[in-house]
């Protein structure tokens, strides 16, 4: 977080009071990083707000403020085209959930934002302060390649960081399959052979990451109810986890674990991507 030396804060047309602009402030408050308003609207009537609101925040300290408006085809391509031009290596964006229907028959913008933004995403859902918050980092220990390890990385140094800033407290959670008959693996087969291979992962990855035993939590199950299950028994604030920014058929059909648990969760939750992830996307951006 520490890195961050400029977001993008994307702001809603309907709703003058931004939840995004908050945490934005509240990071670059600690980062001192840039801050780069951003109203995607087909009207773009919007210059008298961003103005107000760039002399507000520079009142308020902020003295590295920009903005514009802008639009290009669809929100995510206009948030991402931006993040580009820019260079922000930070898009702050509030999320409001679809209704169900919609979402069955259309993929939700903020999924699409999801899979094809190049950096890092903070969805704020919340109002509720980070003071003193739990933030929950979820990650799968069981993945042991290079590109795993270095997701797991960044996720944990992005949640030490954001428990620095809030003065709160890390948790993490990694959810290990149920046992399959039908594995060809015959430790997948069994549920004390899981669990004791899980441990024994989380052994290596606890003394990697310093984390405590009563902060690490595993459980068996889909990940994609077992992260929201654990926020809410912890009351976590934010919730930092990865994705494989996974996009075309496979991801119509798989989904990714922070598309599926994005309305499921309660507080504010940051996506990360791999670095070769990043490296696509930012490629196919530039394209």
């Amino acid at each position: 977080m520490q890195a961050v030396r400029s977001i993008l804060v994307v702001l809603d047309p309907e709703h003058a009071h931004s939840r995004a602009l908050t945490r934005a402030k509240l990071i670059a408050g600690v980062t001192g990083a840039r801050l780069h308003l951003l109203m995607c609207d087909k009207k773009q009537d919007h210059e008298a707000l961003l103005s107000l609101l760039a002399s507000q925040l520079h009142d308020d300290g902020y003295d590295n403020v920009s903005y514009e408006q802008s639009w290009h085809d669809t929100l995510h391509e206009s948030i991402v085209d931006v993040q580009q031009k820019e260079g922000c290596e930070l898009v702050i964006k509030e999320h409001r959930a679809d209704n169900p229907l919609r979402k069955a028959l259309l993929t939700p913008s903020d999924w699409k934002l999801l899979r094809q933004c190049p950096c890092a995403v903070l969805m704020v859902k919340s109002e509720r302060p980070w003071t003193g918050g739990v933030i929950l980092a979820a990650v799968d220990v069981g993945n042991h390649d290079e590109a795993h390890r270095l997701l797991h990385a960044n996720i944990i140094d992005h949640g030490y960081a954001i428990a620095s800033l809030a003065k709160g407290e890390l948790h993490v959670i990694s959810a290990h399959p149920s046992p399959m008959l039908s594995a060809a693996d015959p430790v997948y087969q069994n549920t004390e052979t899981i669990e004791q291979r899980y441990r024994e992962a989380c052994r290596a990855f606890q003394a990697e990451f310093g984390i405590s035993e009563e902060r690490l939590h595993i459980a068996e199950g889909p990940a994609d109810v077992l992260i929201p299950y654990t926020e809410q028994q912890y009351d976590a604030v934010v919730t930092v986890i990865g994705t494989v920014a996974r996009t075309g058929i496979s991801g119509a059909l798989i989904g990714n674990t922070a598309e599926v648990v994005l309305d499921s969760l309660v507080g504010d939750v940051l996506v990360l991507k791999s670095e070769e992830a990043t490296a696509h996307l930012a490629e196919l951006a530039r394209g």
